[in-house]
């Protein structure tokens, strides 16, 4: 039972991390390109599969802002906006 177990594990990272793969974006993958990371992961499951996710993988912004365009604010956090409102009722 516990065999089966770790193969279903083994199967469900690879899994995983293929997918993940092939969503990453080629220029953030870190290490080496994308194709070699696809052979990594299906000929070696298991250590390839962790060496994705420890090596390879694209590092998340972490909440630094990383110079993203943080999105739209709202009007009420908007300097231009409320000195734009000001003006008019002036």
């Amino acid at each position: 039972m516990l065999r089966v177990v770790a193969v279903i594990a083994v199967v469900a990272l690879t899994v995983y991390c293929l997918i993940e793969l092939v969503q990453a974006d080629p220029l953030k993958v870190r290490v080496m390109p994308k194709w070699l990371w696809a052979g990594a992961i299906i000929l070696l499951p298991g250590i390839g599969a962790l060496c994705w996710m420890i090596f390879g993988r694209p590092v998340s912004g972490g909440g630094g802002g990383g110079g993203k365009d943080p999105g739209p604010i709202a009007p009420d956090d908007d300097p231009a906006f409320l000195r734009s409102l000001r003006q008019k009722t002036r």
